[in-house]
């Protein structure tokens, strides 16, 4: 049923932009959704403070007060942070909007909702993007967008609230960066990817950091795996940094909207020349960086204490990347990141170098190689490599080919299912020795053509190239148990009557062209 609202919400709301790029669109529908849902939320909270108030066998019972003073009551604003619900002035909720929805400056309306809920709510502050007065829509789309949106029921209960929210954002998040193809991809990490990430590293508990977070699509997924495993979203802390303005605020939107405590950082900056996490030691670090920039090197960073490896090359920032990350964890903690396959092999300015240094230290665990076409924003061959300074299983590495393992879930786009996700996952705990209840997996084994852990020393022996394909080796086939002369002359004769009918066919092809008057 959900399924069906947002691939309707998602049509009409594609049709409303009319000409205007979707870049530019994305913050009007998304902010519009945020603004919904927080008026829904507090709404909703307002009306079972309502009942709570008036009911004697409640705690919070108000006597036998009158409806004016329940209303006073009602404005304790107590009421609504205890239970993370966001406070909403009368202006600012969503109704008073809506009943705007055809007034001309319905946008200055927008904007004006926005600002006051900034100022009633620190945590917002800086956030909210407004840019409705000013948005190049034609006259009355914005209001039939207001309509749209107010047909979105986030219902009574706020955890279920919450999660058709994240639904309803993730997969508009989803199609935009589809809709704006190559830009789309530099805030979206397709979530099959970001599910592979969080599977292997599993973050439980502790400081889990993006040092390029997008649209924080990372800390959603390790919030769902936390809630699905038991754990609770509060024994996680958030650290992330983005250096695009709008981008930031869409990541701190969506963290907001789903109640998880973060810190991006004071304001939007770049990771390398203006790290706002400078002292963080971090438990579990998860990034998909843009892969193979050019232009992220500054002269400050000559000598920067992160490159503990070896200097990056100035022309790309792979192994800025990987570095930087290393520097941010602590001794037991584990990274996750992905980046171009490029980076697994190639020894240009230095790279060969670093990745070879980095092997020795033994800080590389994991390397995986994904399936083509995963992305909405390139067409680059990607990888995933997990780091750790103390590894569970010393001066090996655990290579896994999953390049044939994507299915298409469309012309263009392919993703890891749930099922390969997990084969992948279990594989990697069997290797580490941390197995859980449950597992289909419960011991480690190379498997030819997928898996396979290989000693340092052999690694070295390969000029330490990190190509999972280059020691997993070919897929075992099934022995058929049929001799090759015999398979060799069957297949033969095979061949030979296909080139017959072949022939046959090309015979009448030119005889009945030859009757329209086609010469040969």
């Amino acid at each position: 049923m959900l399924d069906d609202i947002k691939k309707t919400l998602w049509a009409t709301a594609d049709k409303l932009r009319a000409n205007m790029d979707a870049a530019e669109y994305k913050h009007l529908v998304l902010g519009l959704i945020f603004l919904k849902y927080v008026s829904d939320t507090f709404t909703a909270r307002r009306a079972e403070m309502a009942a709570r108030l008036q009911d004697p066998n409640d705690e919070f019972y108000y006597g036998e007060a009158s409806q004016e003073d329940i209303d006073a009551e009602l404005e304790d604003r107590d009421y609504y942070t205890s239970a993370n619900v966001f406070w909403v002035p009368e202006g600012a909720r969503w109704e008073t909007l809506r009943t705007l929805a055809k007034h001309p400056e319905i946008g200055k309306f927008i904007d004006g909702a926005l600002t006051t809920i900034e100022i009633e709510n620190p945590k917002l502050k800086g956030i909210l993007d407004k840019r409705y007065a000013r948005a190049q829509l034609p006259d009355g789309k914005l209001g039939e967008l207001v309509d749209l949106i107010s047909t979105i029921g986030f219902g009574d209960n706020p955890s279920t609230a919450r999660d058709v929210l994240g639904q309803v954002y993730e997969y508009f998040l989803g199609m935009f960066a589809s809709a704006e193809g190559k830009r789309g991809g530099q805030f979206y990490t397709p979530a099959s990817i970001v599910k592979t990430l969080v599977s292997i590293l599993s973050p439980h508990s502790g400081k889990v950091y993006d040092p390029c977070c997008g649209s924080g699509g990372m800390f959603v997924q390790s919030e769902k795996f936390i809630e699905a495993h038991g754990g609770k979203i509060g024994d996680v802390s958030i650290y992330g940094q983005e250096a695009n303005p709008t981008t930031w605020r869409l990541a701190a939107m969506n963290l907001a909207i789903r109640g998880i405590d973060f810190n991006l950082g004071r304001e939007p900056g770049d990771t390398f020349t203006k790290n706002q996490h400078p002292d963080l030691r971090a438990d579990f670090i998860l990034a998909n960086p843009p892969f193979n920039i050019s232009d992220w090197w500054h002269g400050s960073l000559e000598g920067d204490p992160r490159w503990e490896f070896g200097d990056p090359p100035q022309g790309n920032a792979n192994y800025a990347w990987l570095q930087h990350m290393l520097y941010h964890l602590k001794p037991t903690g584990r990274a996750g990141i992905v980046l171009a396959n490029g980076s697994m092999s190639s020894s240009q300015n230095n790279e060969g170098v670093i990745r070879a240094a980095m092997v020795d230290a033994d800080v590389v665990e994991v390397m995986v190689a994904l399936p083509g076409q995963l992305f909405f924003n390139t067409q680059i061959p990607a990888c995933l490599w997990f780091l750790a300074k103390q590894k569970r299983r010393k001066g090996e590495v655990l290579f896994i080919d999953a390049r044939k393992l994507g299915k298409m879930i469309s012309r263009v786009q392919a993703e890891l299912d749930d099922a390969t996700i997990t084969r992948i996952a279990e594989t990697v705990a069997a290797w580490r020795g941390e197995v859980e209840a449950g597992a289909s997996i419960t011991e480690y084994q190379d498997q030819p053509g997928f898996c396979r852990s290989v000693p340092l020393a052999e690694i070295a022996q390969h000029g330490h190239v990190l190509t999972p394909g280059r020691y997993v080796g070919a897929e075992a086939v099934e022995d058929d148990d049929e001799a090759f002369d015999d398979k060799m002359r069957k297949l033969t004769e095979k061949l030979g009557e296909q080139m017959a009918k072949g022939a046959e066919l090309d015979a009448l092809i030119r005889q009945k062209l030859g009757g329209l008057g086609y010469e040969f």
